[in-house]
């Protein structure tokens, strides 16, 4: 049975020198738009202090929008090895966040996102903004990154929902 009141989640889009994040409220298979945008700490910074203000800024977001659950994109590897430690270890910022106030935590393959959103694993960024849109109408997303993490959110809106209603 589906939950009487809506389940607000925050999707994450990883990343050092832009972390998205969305806000979403699902109640069954209805989606509203809360709020969105990026953390976007200095590539002059070191390492460590990109990430304290990686997470302090999705502290100040899960303090402030309260979200219920929390999805993050799992992380691709890449040919840099050392870029692809580095995005690990924002992706772990950004997943200690929601787990430390108490949230799940799911984490999907960028290509299920892009498949639950617009029918296609591999859909190009302008067709996952175009499909934003349609689903959430009142979302004006400023980044590539903030519409990932709005994908990110829906892709486990709709995970949920085959999970609750299966």
């Amino acid at each position: 049975m589906l939950a009487p009141h809506p389940i607000r989640i925050l999707g994450i889009d990883p990343g050092l020198r832009r972390c998205g994040w969305g806000v979403i409220e699902s109640l069954g298979s209805k989606l509203s738009f809360v709020a969105c945008g990026s953390i976007d700490p200095s590539d002059k910074l070191a390492l460590s202090e990109r990430l304290k203000r990686i997470h302090e800024g999705l502290t100040a977001i899960v303090s402030q929008w309260r979200p219920d659950e929390a999805a993050i994109e799992e992380t691709f590897v890449n040919k840099d090895a050392r870029a692809t430690l580095k995005l690990g270890a924002a992706r772990g910022v950004a997943m200690v966040v929601p787990a430390l106030a108490g949230l799940g935590v799911a984490e999907y393959a960028p290509n299920q996102v892009k498949k639950t959103v617009v029918g296609s694993g591999h859909a190009e960024k302008q067709q996952i903004r175009l499909m934003i849109g349609v689903l959430l109408p009142k979302a004006d997303p400023q980044s590539e990154d903030a519409a990932d993490a709005l994908a990110i959110a829906i892709c486990h809106a709709h995970s949920r929902n085959v999970r609750v209603l299966g």
